[in-house]
């Protein structure tokens, strides 16, 4: 496998060029882009710099891609990087610091020549750093390690980025330039500066159980498929990806060499595969929806079939609600399957909220010797360096799903593993068969503190907030003090979702190739508020009478007679704005701009919805000018999926390469 540049120098030529010079090896084909053409050139060795060029102070750790705004082209290059641990004796880092270049000469990033642009860099700033990115110059951190055996032989002396799973190379839309010349210029082959990351986790430690020395690893890894937050991205699409579809792996290496016994454990989790969605409405629990279309089976089908396609046989575990809010997704989930008829799959309900209630959540036991004859079987990835095979292979996957596929989630998926971790301890004779890792201090602290950090790390990509229930994955046992917690935590998610993610949707298709320039966009919608001003104004009235209560109760008291019907008018005011609001809370929420929702917000098909909240009095003046306002949000969605439908008619005929 052929390493990466790990050190780069950069160089600008005033206006003309920024050329990225290898720290090492000494005379390494340096990499010139040239700003007013943007042209990617890979120079011969020893290519001597302008005499003009100055040296930027940073040193670059990797190129993380090139984005395309509304005014110009910029590299994104990392300018910070942690080291989390060493993995296969190689380090893996995380990404702390970026760097945004324009090639747009008259574009500068601290002082953007408009509004839009302004907002769009924005959006790249936040992706960058509320993300969690991960990478490795000579490992492949995208890959489980029994997917890096299965393949060892045809991966050879190719690069990174070639054998990289491409579900989880977050950043491959963003190196598309760099691939699409390496792969028809093979003189020009940017290889060495195509740099894989993972957006996800990374966390390994050492411990010992007796006289054993082992180090405990967890990664998960999230799919650059059907990205984005959690109420604006839900269910499947007609390509079988899921929305959170993150693979979780669990590695145990024993002994003092990483590749002395290596064990890996695999899990996966994922939206429910059929077409759903929760309609925000500034209520707490929004409208569920449930679209029935003719595609819903083949979409399912394709999910399932990618999945044993990838792993083998699979255990679906379904953890929703058997009634109330989450009763209808249960029951499209178990329709669809049915009509699927999966013969490597199974399906496992387990009622999480009734079986665990009161706190019970020892009660999880109870899912765990259901999952028994499928784990059993699945196994799990053993090798051992003294075998010129694996002892074992993980043969299947447990696939789980909550409604968020966060917290139930996360309980039921750290249970597994650490079932898993009993049996494969046993097997190798480092604690005996009646022994548990629950007997080892040191090993079931470090087990919890991994797991609970993975579960946040998760919902935080996701909901915006830490994880709900990490009390009991942490210590083990549910607390009052966790229901505290995670009363916080819903709060704050209810905020966030409702009022802040329809910009970080927008930077997750922005930065994922889901969302794309294209000609006849206009920029205007994404820094103007065209909703009708009936809509706009009630929240300033809110506000103002807010204050103005606040400030009578400042004010000199000559009677409570006359300050009786004062407090009544600000009062009422107050009342009535926010009733308005709470009955057209659509209107109110934050939504996504750069691909607007509104199939979705106004589904009309066949199908369920649990209500209609959140829509207006149903009052002819307002609802004409919401119409007019939605029709051309309709266009644009409309617009946008021509463009991209040609795209990908391009695409088949050979012109243009899909990421």
């Amino acid at each position: 496998m052929k390493s990466l540049h790990q050190r780069l120098t950069l160089y600008s030529d005033g206006n003309e060029t920024y050329t990225f010079v290898p720290a090492e090896p000494v005379g390494a084909r340096s990499l010139t882009i040239y700003r007013n053409s943007g042209d990617i050139v890979l120079n011969a060795p020893n290519t001597p710099l302008p005499v003009t060029s100055e040296r930027s102070p940073k040193t670059i750790y990797g190129i993380y891609g090139m984005i395309s705004l509304a005014m110009s082209d910029y590299i994104i290059v990392i300018t910070g990087r942690e080291l989390r641990g060493h993995l296969m004796r190689q380090n893996i880092y995380r990404a702390t610091e970026y760097d945004i270049l324009p090639l747009n000469p008259d574009v500068s990033v601290q002082t953007p020549p408009n509004a839009v642009e302004t907002h769009l860099l924005a959006l790249v700033r936040s992706h960058l750093r509320g993300g969690n990115f991960f990478f490795s110059y000579a490992w492949d951190i995208t890959r489980r390690l029994q997917a890096q055996w299965t393949t060892i032989q045809q991966d050879g002396d190719k690069p990174l980025w070639e054998i990289a799973d491409d579900r989880f190379f977050w950043n491959k839309f963003l190196h598309g330039r760099f691939i699409d010349i390496t792969t028809m210029n093979p003189d020009q082959n940017l290889s060495a500066y195509i740099l894989p990351v993972i957006y996800g986790t990374f966390d390994i430690r050492p411990v010992s159980v007796g006289i054993h020395q082992l180090r405990l690893c967890l990664i998960s890894r999230r799919s650059r498929y059907r990205a984005g937050t959690r109420y604006f991205r839900r269910g499947v699409d007609s390509e079988g990806h899921v929305a959170n579809f993150n693979e979780t792996e669990q590695i145990v290496l024993v002994g003092g060499d990483d590749s002395s016994t290596q064990l890996s454990f695999v899990q996966i989790r994922g939206s429910i595969p059929v077409y759903w969605a929760e309609i925000n409405t500034l209520r707490y629990k929004p409208d569920v929806q449930i679209m029935e279309l003719q595609d819903t089976v083949d979409a399912m089908r394709a999910h399932l079939q990618e999945n044993e396609t990838l792993y083998g046989k699979q255990a679906l575990v379904n953890l929703v609600n058997h009634k109330g809010h989450e009763k209808p997704v249960k029951e499209a989930f178990e329709k669809y399957f049915e009509q699927v008829k999966s013969p490597k799959s199974r399906y496992e309900y387990f009622d999480f909220h009734s079986e665990c209630k009161n706190m019970r959540w020892d009660r999880i036991s109870v899912l765990i010797s259901k999952l028994e004859p499928e784990l059993e079987e699945y196994g799990y990835f053993h090798l051992d360096s003294n075998k010129s095979e694996p002892m074992r292979l993980q043969t299947g996957v447990i696939r789980t799903n909550c409604m968020d596929n966060l917290d139930r989630t996360n309980v039921a998926q750290a249970a597994i593993a650490k079932w898993t971790l009993n049996r494969q301890l046993r097997a190798l004779g480092v604690i005996q068969q009646n022994d548990s890792v629950d007997n080892y201090d040191d090993l079931i602290r470090d087990f919890r503190e991994m797991w609970t950090d993975h579960a946040n790390f998760i919902s935080l990509a996701y909901s915006g907030t830490g994880a709900l229930k990490t009390d009991f994955t942490r210590t083990g046992k549910r607390t009052r003090k966790g229901l505290l917690e995670d009363g916080y935590n819903s709060v704050m998610r209810y905020l966030k979702n409702n009022f802040l993610d329809g910009a970080r949707q927008d930077a997750f298709d922005l930065m994922t190739g889901a969302w794309f320039p294209r000609r006849g966009w206009n920029p205007a919608t994404l820094v103007i508020d065209s909703r009708p001003l009936i809509i706009r104004a009630p929240p300033y009235v809110l506000f103002f009478s807010l204050f103005m209560i606040c400030a009578g109760l400042t004010l000199p008291r000559t009677s409570d007679y006359s300050l009786f019907y004062y407090f009544l008018l600000w009062f009422t005011l107050a009342a009535v704005s926010l009733a308005f609001i709470f009955m057209h809370g659509i209107d109110y929420v934050n939504w996504p701009r750069l691909q607007p929702l509104t199939d979705i917000i106004y589904y009309d098909g066949p199908g369920f919805r649990s209500g209609r909240k959140g829509t207006g009095l149903g009052l002819p003046a307002i609802e004409k000018v919401k119409e007019s306002a939605t029709a051309r949000a309709k266009a644009i969605a409309e617009q946008h999926r021509r463009v991209k439908s040609k795209r990908l008619e391009e695409i088949e005929m050979g012109t243009k390469r899909v990421d």
